[in-house]
């Protein structure tokens, strides 16, 4: 067979494969589909087929590029790895650099450059890392927070991706057969440099970013990382099962809106518990509810430890021990299979038992949605170097903030999900021998959210809490990065650059501010039926009446006219009457415990934008100063009775500030220009570093000294 018909029988094996995956979730974020359902039974025959396809072509197509291809574009280095530690903070570094924790960095740092990266604005993880991988701000990449108002309805939205179902189904009995596919809308705008490269015939492997979900096809290799949902279709839903009693089975609130998870009381028989464990929704059966699958955990009381049986696996556990990754078989009918994974861990034996069960991850060897790019990537993964988490947010730090966890049981969780992805790394440099290899680690931000009060004595957080037996935690986190770097290094070829950077830095969150409290008691917001409090989501918002409101983490908007469905302010002379009024008296808002100014900058959308999606962005964006962020509740658009409270919850440190307060850090061994670099520069500089010139959407600059390498 010769190369372009081998070419186009693959392409087509590939496009049938991926508008199978596609047959995903009528809606990733409320149920799935019953497409979703279907997908993973013909996934496996194809897939198979496509493997056989290859192998057998595979010394032809190797010989034919060969002679034939058209050679990549050669820059001042062959390649270049970037590693990515989610919230690396300059100040904590440079004092462990001091202390003499950091060997590695430092040796790096001396090599070629260290100190600050300016993040982005607004500095939230996805907004940054769309910032890094784009070279533009939030209105060109569109990303801004985590979720968004829909000006339809003022219900949330994910930024990140949107999904909608078939149009059509077929009804066979009680069956719902969709016809046609879901459709999967990656929302991020902006060519990410990885695609530039593409273009040049410059090969990539990405592992992790953010916002890489759906995978979008280019020359290389992906792993989606941050907002990949689990099996439920949410942001991450943990299951826990107790035989301790309580008034109420209320699922426990999560930030995003989804569930952070749900309580499941069950009740010995003897030593044997058993429950069932609630999977995606069965939109295949007219009224079929959820999917379950049962287990049964019998406890050994002499030897502490639990026998848990699910399907046709079972695993002794000992207390306070996770299990290996589970597969997870849901049947909706028709014989079909649903395969998910998880991982269980014992919390409790006596008095009560305790059974934490993680959210159902998408399983890498059969994943029902596109988490990678090609979609075998995530397979090959898994079958190297084992099963592992795909969920954007793995680290469950929800169930660390209602105390499921504790903080060993988190930790054990986040550290073996770090050990996943260091393997991934490692297979990347080994495979990846030109271009670029690209890793973030989520550890270093998660931790640092949840540990942060170890670092205060005074933490509110810290309340009813130890607060010794971690204190090194995150002295232990950084010299662990510092290892990964040095092995990183040895790993360094010539002709290759090395950059380790994180998007932001960290500081203390203890008080959480309710903007929505705010603009209600300064008669900005309005209430129904003379309420003084409100629900999440702006239940009981009066809108005809209510000029500005906040959701997210940074965002402030106003309800405009001809933007949001009951908008009331008109766009032009009164917006800005109004955005003035706003900056004034929040300029003026102060704790009334410290007399501290809360909000340090006020940033105008309308001033500190330019790009196509401006509109899209809330009106301010708030740059709170330390020790301040906006309130869970505030988040998801509840009015409480207080502005100002104490943040109680483990989740004790965080970034969504002023973005001046928590610049990341940069390490190379390359040299760089010292003027104050940016995030959104890094695109570019990788682009320069290999040979391509950066496209004019960009708005960063290369970083590389002069113009040129001089490393």
């Amino acid at each position: 067979m010769s190369e372009g018909p081998r070419r186009n029988l693959v392409r087509i094996l590939l496009t049938a494969c991926t508008l199978l995956l596609l047959a995903g979730r009528a809606d990733a974020y409320i149920g799935p589909g019953a497409g979703f359902v279907l997908a993973p039974v013909f996934l496996g025959l194809l897939v198979g087929l496509l493997v056989v396809l290859v192998i057998l072509g595979l010394p032809f197509i190797v010989l034919f590029r060969l002679i034939f291809r058209k050679k990549p574009v050669r820059g001042p280095r062959n390649r270049v790895i970037v590693v990515g530690l989610d919230g690396m903070d300059p100040g904590l570094t440079r004092k462990f650099l001091e202390e003499g924790r950091l060997p590695n960095l430092k040796a790096l740092g001396e090599e070629g450059h260290f100190g600050p990266l300016g993040t982005a604005t607004p500095s939230i993880s996805p907004c940054a890392w769309s910032t890094f991988m784009t070279g533009t701000d939030a209105s060109r990449h569109n990303i801004f927070d985590f979720i968004t108002r829909d000006p339809c309805t003022y219900l949330p939205l994910l930024t990140s991706a949107k999904i909608a179902g078939p149009r059509r189904t077929l009804s066979i009995g009680k069956f719902r057969i969709p016809l046609g596919k879901p459709v999967l809308t990656m929302l991020r705008k902006s060519k990410p440099f990885w695609h530039v490269l593409g273009k040049h015939r410059i090969f990539s492997t990405i592992l992790r970013i953010p916002i890489t979900f759906p995978a979008e096809p280019f020359h290389g290799h992906l792993l989606s990382g941050m907002c990949v949902p689990d099996l439920r279709g949410t942001q991450g839903s943990f299951s826990f099962f107790t035989t301790e009693k309580a008034d109420s089975e209320a699922a426990v609130s999560g930030f995003t809106g989804e569930e952070g998870g749900v309580t499941t009381r069950v009740s010995r028989d003897g030593d044997t518990v058993r429950g069932e464990i609630v999977g995606p929704a069965n939109t295949l059966v007219e009224g079929g509810g959820d999917l379950t699958v049962p287990f049964t955990a019998v406890v050994d009381r002499e030897k502490k430890t639990v026998r848990l049986t699910v399907g046709k696996t079972t695993h002794v556990l000992a207390e306070k021990t996770y299990s290996p990754w589970v597969r997870l078989e849901f049947r909706p009918g028709l014989g079909l299979k649903v395969r998910g994974i998880v991982r269980f861990y014992v919390t409790s034996i006596e008095p009560e038992f305790g059974l934490y069960v993680t959210p159902i991850q998408i399983d890498p060897e059969k994943p029902a949605l596109p988490i990678s790019h090609p979609f075998v990537y995530s397979t090959y993964l898994a079958r190297k170097n084992g099963p592992f988490a795909t969920l954007g947010l793995a680290e469950d730090t929800w169930a660390l903030n209602e105390r499921i966890l504790d903080e060993e049981g988190f930790l054990g969780q986040a550290w073996s999900h770090y050990e996943e992805r260091e393997k991934q790394l490692f297979t990347a440099l080994e495979t990846t021998k030109a271009g670029s290899v690209v890793t973030v680690f989520d550890t270093t931000d998660r931790i640092q959210h949840m540990f942060w009060r170890y670092l205060e004595a005074d933490h509110p957080a810290n309340e009813g809490k130890d607060t010794e037996r971690f204190a090194e935690t995150i002295p232990d986190l950084y010299a662990r990065m510092d290892d990964l770097v040095g092995r990183v290094r040895a790993k360094v070829k010539p002709g290759d650059a090395l950059f380790v950077i994180s998007d932001h830095g960290f500081t203390s969150f203890r008080r959480g501010v309710n903007v929505n409290t705010w603009l209600f008691e300064n008669g900005y917001l309005a209430l129904k039926d003379g309420a003084t409090t409100s629900g999440d989501w702006f239940e009981g918002i009066d809108w005809e009446n209510t000029r500005a409101f906040s959701m997210g983490l940074t965002g402030l908007f106003l309800n405009k006219k001809g933007r949001e469905a009951k908008g009331i302010v008109a766009p032009g002379e009164e917006a800005k009457a109004l955005k003035a009024e706003l900056a004034e008296k929040l300029a003026a808002l102060v704790d009334p415990r410290t007399g501290k100014p809360v909000i340090r900058t006020l940033y105008d959308a309308d001033v500190i934008y330019d790009g196509p999606y401006r509109g899209e962005m809330p009106d301010f964006i708030l740059g709170y100063d330390v020790g301040y962020r906006n309130s869970w509740e505030s988040a998801v658009g509840k009015v409480t009775d207080e502005v100002i409270t104490d943040n109680t919850k483990s989740w004790s440190g965080d970034h969504c500030v002023d973005p001046e307060l928590v610049p990341g850090v940069i390490f190379t061994d390359q040299a760089i220009r010292d003027d104050g670099p940016m995030l959104e520069d890094m695109a570019p500089t990788v682009l320069e570093l290999l040979g391509v010139d950066a496209p004019g959407y960009m708005t960063g600059k290369s970083l590389v000294a002069n113009g040129e390498d001089e490393a």
